[in-house]
């Protein structure tokens, strides 16, 4: 993501809070999950990691997540927030 020009702040790059939990799923038929099995419910350790992005730049982050992330569907949130002056 920072590569992608995510995590910018000042004079500092790479910034990220990462909180670690865990995910909770269910593959339906006709998935291709990654971990688990079609049908079973799934539950494994899993990062949240939150950063900001220039909205110019959020098209490249989101396909640098995709081109990595080993999910079928990654989950990305976006929020549009004010910077203060």
């Amino acid at each position: 993501m920072a590569d992608a020009g995510a995590g910018k702040m000042g004079n500092y790059t790479h910034n990220a809070f990462i909180t670690s939990g865990f995910g909770n799923w269910k593959s339906e038929e006709g998935a291709r999950p990654f971990i688990g099995k079609v049908g079973e419910v799934s539950r494994e350790p899993e990062d949240r990691i939150e950063t900001i992005c220039p909205e110019e730049k959020l098209n490249k982050v989101v396909a640098a997540i995709k081109k990595v992330h080993p999910y079928e569907t990654p989950a990305i949130d976006v929020y549009k927030i004010a910077v203060p002056a």
